[in-house]
């Protein structure tokens, strides 16, 4: 850094004061097709980061965003198929009767049966992510909420809910998939009894966040819980740190490093 005569710091030429700054937000589309395209990117990249930070087991787990011109069909990640491999090419469109309506490969049953119900009773949601994540399995077997224990789980304070119907059973009927969603009218996130998370999200990108955070919480939770008697956040502290960070564009926002680390490493994801 130097100082010039008149007083101005500089540093490479450029004079320090105050700079006009941007910020990254999500971006409109011209046409259905791009913004199409830009869903399955994200849900592809979205299925690598959960295969990179180990949230797959055999062929569990799902992650499904709404086609933006039929919303009535939604994209999902194909039975049977490494979260880690995951591409654009590999996804594949399900409507609300479990029909592949578009792709090659067949679906996950319970992906169909869950994810289904909550995209036809949630009109306000247009992606939901699902995995049998370690911590959530195992804070979901204790059949409570998440407490406002950290700033990073007030984001769920009063905004979640813990179903305990069919809980542990795999759901195969149409019927199951309902029952659980009519306990799930509103919020961002639930804990399915003896079974784990679902978080749902306006993107996938914060759909996908929320699920990351929320699975961190219950490993906080649980590891609080084995060392003692955790001191909740007090009620009016955490609704604020809620409505502070836990609004949809803060979801999306904090997806952003994750979505850049994917897009250098993996580049194939986009084939």
């Amino acid at each position: 850094m130097s100082v010039t005569d008149s007083g101005a710091r500089m540093i490479d030429g450029v004079e320090l004061t105050p700079k006009e700054v941007s910020l990254e937000l999500p971006v409109t589309f011209a046409t259905v097709e791009e913004e199409r395209l830009h869903r399955k990117q994200k849900l592809a990249g979205a299925l690598r980061i959960f295969g990179r930070l180990g949230f797959g087991e055999g062929v569990a787990g799902h992650i499904t965003v709404r086609d933006p011109e039929f919303p009535e069909y939604f994209w999902v990640n194909p039975f049977a198929i490494s979260f880690r491999h995951a591409k654009v090419s590999d996804l594949i469109l399900v409507d609300h009767a479990g029909s592949v309506i578009y792709g090659k490969h067949p679906v996950n049953r319970a992906a169909f049966i869950i994810h289904s119900a909550v995209h036809e009773a949630r009109p306000d949601i247009v992606a939901a992510a699902h995995s049998h994540s370690v911590h959530g399995k195992a804070f979901s077997s204790l059949g409570i909420p998440l407490a406002p224990i950290t700033q990073d789980a007030c984001i769920f304070y009063d905004d979640h809910t813990v179903i305990s119907a069919q809980g542990g059973r795999v759901q195969f009927d149409a019927a199951d998939g309902r029952e659980l969603v009519s306990h799930f009218g509103t919020g961002k996130a639930a804990i399915h009894q003896n079974h784990g998370l679902f978080t749902v999200g306006q993107t996938v990108d914060e759909a996908v966040f929320w699920f990351l955070s929320m699975d961190r919480s219950c490993q906080a939770q649980l590891l609080a819980m084995a060392a003692g008697t955790p001191k909740p956040i007090p009620h009016e502290s955490a609704v604020y740190t809620r409505d502070q960070t836990g609004f949809p564009l803060a979801g999306w926002l904090s997806f952003q490093p994750l979505w850049q680390e994917i897009c250098r490493t993996d580049p194939e994801l986009f084939d």
